[in-house]
């Protein structure tokens, strides 16, 4: 699993010219899901989301600062040959889809965050004011 955590100031997802999810402060997270990711990367990656302390020295869920998870494929995108990006490493959608779900249900039940999200498998406008700049990234 691989993330991209960004702390914004906003962000927002809107599909089709309609607006879908938005936060005002929190954390921004573009989440890409490999085929052999379960539910230790599951957990993993939701304690790291939650617990980075990226808010004057407060966690997420210390700050009850939102997060806006979406779903990026394309963070296994393979560049490395040739001019076209290859996606075998990217889990398939089905798999992808209940992994995000998951990860999605582990913030809010488990960590108590408010998460908003983007649509699965749709092509999204994901716009957002990076807090800093301050962007990580996460794998496990």
């Amino acid at each position: 699993m691989r993330a991209v955590i960004s702390r914004v100031t906003r962000a927002s997802v809107t599909v089709e010219d309609r607006l879908l999810s938005s936060i005002d402060r929190g954390l921004l997270v573009l989440l890409g899901v490999a085929p052999d990711d379960g539910d230790k990367e599951i957990d993993l990656t939701a304690r790291k989301i939650a617990d980075l302390r990226l808010f004057d020295d407060r966690s997420a869920m210390e700050a009850n600062m939102p997060v806006l998870l979406v779903s990026q494929f394309t963070l296994y995108g393979d560049i490395r040959k040739g001019r076209r990006p290859s996606w075998s490493h990217a889990a398939p959608g089905d798999v992808a889809e209940e992994i995000y779900e998951r990860v999605a249900s582990r913030l809010r039940d488990i960590h108590g965050l408010t998460v908003e999200v983007g649509e699965f498998g749709a092509m999204m406008a994901v716009e957002s004011v990076n807090d800093g700049p301050f962007t990580l990234w996460w794998e496990c």
